[in-house]
């Protein structure tokens, strides 16, 4: 197990990517691009990334488990229902989408490395730690669900 395997959450990779997009615009004197459709594109991209959440969130709480990923084997059930079963990690998703769209929002060709960065390592650090968690918990279920739904969608 690598030390940084499901130790920083998701958000907080997000947050400080996001950050380093924010730390670029401004170093480089990037503006917010004014054009129309990048700007309805964009906030149309962070509401589905919001509702895409909330819904994941709601999946996790009809199930009564665990949100925590910093500790992915305490899981209580396994969550294959709602929008689960479009995506096996429709919360990563959701924050990937939101760096998308505030990297769309920027007018430089840079802050789009900032989601592909995020997919990297929340796919090496945080979900490749919790599909070994929940395979171990849950067997063939898991083993079933993953063959059936994609990781990202």
């Amino acid at each position: 197990m690598h030390p940084l395997e499901t130790r920083l959450p998701a958000p907080v990779v997000a947050a400080l990517i996001g950050a380093a997009m924010k730390w670029h615009a401004v170093s480089a004197s990037v503006a917010i691009d004014p054009s129309r459709w990048r700007m309805l594109l964009g906030l149309g991209l962070a509401q589905l990334a919001g509702l895409i959440a909330l819904l994941a969130f709601a999946g996790f709480w009809r199930a009564r488990t665990t949100i925590d990923p910093l500790h992915p084997q305490r899981a209580s059930r396994l969550v294959t229902g709602g929008i689960y079963r479009l995506s096996r990690n429709p919360i990563y998703l959701s924050l990937a989408m939101l760096l998308v769209a505030y990297a769309l929002r920027l007018d430089s060709a840079w802050p789009a490395l900032g989601p592909v960065v995020f997919v990297a390592y929340v796919t090496r650090f945080q979900i490749v730690p919790e599909e070994r968690a929940l395979a171990a918990r849950f067997g063939e279920a898991y083993a079933a669900y993953a063959r059936r739904t994609r990781r990202w969608l």
